[in-house]
């Protein structure tokens, strides 16, 4: 917790919970948690994987629908900076739905959050392996589902790790990996845009306009679809803001690291959305959108010709910089759950050197490698549809975030006009736009023939029955916990902790921050 602007964090209560499993303070800065929170999205593999499917959907809308996607993103994000400012909590949406709206509310969404990490960590180390095979030219390895299923498992306990090792050894790694990442698409999208004015694309290219800016050309079922993806690519970010503990200037620091990732993996998708679109063409593109994350393969040999390669390689390293950071939200969010007893107390230990939750993020790790071992052994579509199964799971805990604020915020918002938009519209209308599309999602998924695998799951798309079956495990577990430690959940929806309310009032007085509404 920080004790003022500068980030200086004074001892905490015996009676803090946070005592029990102390992170490492003050282990790295904003710049981190920047980057932290643009890898966590994995730029390049999320351009990879859903830009052919966005333009087979919206055609030449697909900036817009880009552009569209980023708003509810925005305004969740909001939402994560104004809780973290007066909780600062590596559990994030855990800690502050369960202080806005009860223990309950507040497990099921921690639950989500980890079950996320274990959904896509396994795909992603997978597409790291993939693109890092073609990148050196072992096309034949990429193509042998054994070599790459044990190669991808490797990633994941190196990768793991690294996480473990410390906070600061994960962002030097990220910190190589974004330059690489980012110098690589802007070479990769300002050569296709320069080979669309010089006339030498052989796709078919078509020059920009700004009607392709319009998220409502396609309109109807086409645009929820492409929100729904657009979600997808702009998932993760909040990475920065689960490393709060560890970040310096806590307060503020990590929250405005969740806003501008946003921010920039929007100047970055518009950029090489429309540049893509503009070198292939949408018949390209909506013809190949099977192919799903190769397209990138397809259109890098195309616009680089003999430097390909560096494409493939920012796909790699964008997918092995993902496959660390998004074991980040899941083991710090399991970390914050045993500590307040949400969950058994082991996953709550702190390593005694490297002061990271060890025994959290082993057991993220190996749930997702033994998830992502079983599925792919059922068919690739079966790990496809698993990721399909990820849009419910953020539209829901994301969702419940911004909900979480207005509520822990409530007697505030008639204060000023800048608390009514900021901390309680802002939020709510990022709420309701993910509520809807979780909404639309399951009614797209309950059709078995809108999945990857076009099979029938007890009559509903695998992706549905996956979501289903997430939401039962937890709640067993949850109820199986309340039984063995029912302290957390006798918590009152707004009581906090005595140290924490002490540490707000602080924070209030320096920043201005509006009162904590525990104190009215």
């Amino acid at each position: 917790m920080a004790d003022d602007v500068a980030g200086t964090r004074p001892p905490p209560s015996p009676h803090d919970p946070r005592k029990q499993g102390e992170l490492k303070h003050n282990a790295i800065g904003f710049l981190d948690a920047l980057v932290i929170g643009i890898n966590a999205t994995s730029p390049a593999y999320s351009l990879a994987a859903v830009i052919g499917a966005v333009v087979a959907l919206v055609g030449i809308y697909a900036p817009g629908v880009v552009l569209a996607s980023f708003v509810p993103m925005l305004l969740i994000a909001s939402a994560f900076f104004y809780l973290n400012h007066v909780d600062q909590d590596c559990g994030t949406t855990f800690s502050w739905v369960t202080r806005a709206m009860g223990p309950w509310t507040g497990w099921m969404g921690g639950w989500a959050i980890m079950m996320t990490g274990v959904l896509v960590i396994g795909s992603l180390a997978d597409v790291a392996v993939g693109f890092g095979l073609l990148t050196v030219g072992l096309d034949g390895w990429a193509d042998n589902p054994v070599i790459r299923q044990v190669l991808t498992v490797l990633v994941i306990l190196v990768m793991t790790g690294i996480c473990v090792i410390g906070t600061e050894a994960s962002a030097h790694v990220q910190n190589v990996l974004i330059l690489a990442q980012i110098a690589s698409l802007l070479a990769f999208a300002v050569v296709a845009v320069y080979r669309v004015y010089d006339g030498t694309s052989p796709l078919g290219p078509i020059e920009p306009v700004i009607e392709w800016l319009n998220p409502f050309g396609a309109g109807g079922s086409a645009l929820t679809g492409g929100l729904l993806l657009g979600v997808f690519m702009y998932w993760g970010w909040e990475s920065a803001v689960n490393l709060t503990e560890e970040v310096k200037n806590s307060a503020s620091a990590p929250g405005r690291a969740g806003i501008w990732s946003t921010v920039i993996l929007l100047v970055t998708y518009l950029s090489v959305t429309i540049a893509v679109v503009a070198f292939a063409g949408p018949a390209f593109l909506a013809k190949n959108a099977s192919e799903e994350e190769f397209i990138f393969a397809l259109l890098a040999r195309q616009i680089m010709g003999g430097w390909d390669w560096l494409v493939l390689l920012a796909v790699c390293t964008s997918a092995l910089a993902a496959t660390q950071t998004t074991i980040i939200p899941a083991s710090r969010t399991g970390l914050s759950m045993a500590r307040r007893r949400a969950l058994p107390i082991v996953f709550a230990r702190i390593h005694p050197r490297f002061r990271t939750p060890d025994v959290s993020t082993w057991a993220v790790a190996f749930v997702a490698i033994a998830w992502y071992l079983i599925v792919s052994q059922v068919s690739e579509n079966a790990l496809f549809d698993s990721l399909t199964a990820l849009s419910l799971l953020i539209a829901f805990y994301y969702a419940l975030t911004g909900v979480a604020c207005a509520v822990y915020y409530r007697r505030h918002l008639t204060e000023n006009i800048r608390n009514f938009l900021r901390i309680g519209v802002g939020p709510l209308t990022g709420s309701v736009l993910l509520t809807w599309l979780l909404a639309e999602s399951v009614i797209d998924m309950s059709n078995p023939a809108n999945s990857y695998s076009g099979v029938s799951w007890f009559g509903l798309g695998p992706p549905l029955i996956i979501g289903i079956g997430i939401v039962i495990v937890g709640l067993l577990i949850m109820s199986a916990q309340r039984l063995a430690a029912p302290g957390f959940w006798s918590e009152s929806r707004g009581v906090a902790n005595p140290e924490i309310v002490h540490a707000m009032e602080r924070h209030r007085r320096v920043a201005k921050h509006p009162r904590d509404p525990e104190e009215s």
